[in-house]
């Protein structure tokens, strides 16, 4: 097991659009390896590759209650959403120590390159859904606070800066 730190908000690589992934080679797949320990490790539904400093556009999510049904994506795009929402609690390993509720589509439709380099479209419905679109945020440089309002936003970040000070 290869467990690998997150990067403590606000380093650049989690403010920055990763870099598109070219194929699917062994050196992606061990660091979806290690993605999947370091999300099981904390835990969590899912981890995207700039959370612990890849600046690559590779996620993970695993919202199976057995685990162990982590699915590989590559590039992940959001085709379709529902208009229906969703409310859950959302955090991050790279503000630790605060959450807040976000309200997200119910279903997506996420298009992404699979383990073995093949072009796939899966949908996703309720947690597995919420979490597909967080780790999308991530690749794109966004964080789940960016959806509260500035006020909010403001508050839950010196919530974790004052909880992070007090060690």
């Amino acid at each position: 097991m290869t467990f690998r730190l997150c990067l403590p908000w606000p380093h650049p690589v989690l403010k920055t659009p990763a870099a598109p992934v070219e194929a699917i080679t062994d050196d992606i797949r061990a660091i979806w390896a290690d993605m999947i320990d370091t999300m099981d490790a904390m835990p969590g539904y899912g981890l995207a590759a700039v959370q612990i400093g890849v600046p690559l556009r590779l996620a993970v999510v695993d919202c199976s209650t057995e685990r162990g049904q982590a699915v590989r994506m590559a590039n992940p795009e959001i085709l379709h959403a529902s208009v229906q929402l969703r409310e859950h609690e959302e955090a991050s390993p790279n503000l630790p120590g605060v959450s807040a509720v976000i309200a997200r589509p119910r279903a997506v439709t996420v298009r992404f390159l699979n383990a073995d380099g093949v072009m796939e479209e899966r949908d996703f419905v309720h947690l597995w859904a919420t979490s597909a679109q967080h780790q999308v945020d991530h690749l794109n440089g966004k964080m789940y606070f960016d959806h509260l309002s500035p006020l909010k936003r403001k508050m839950l970040i010196a919530k974790s800066e004052k909880q992070r000070k007090r060690g």
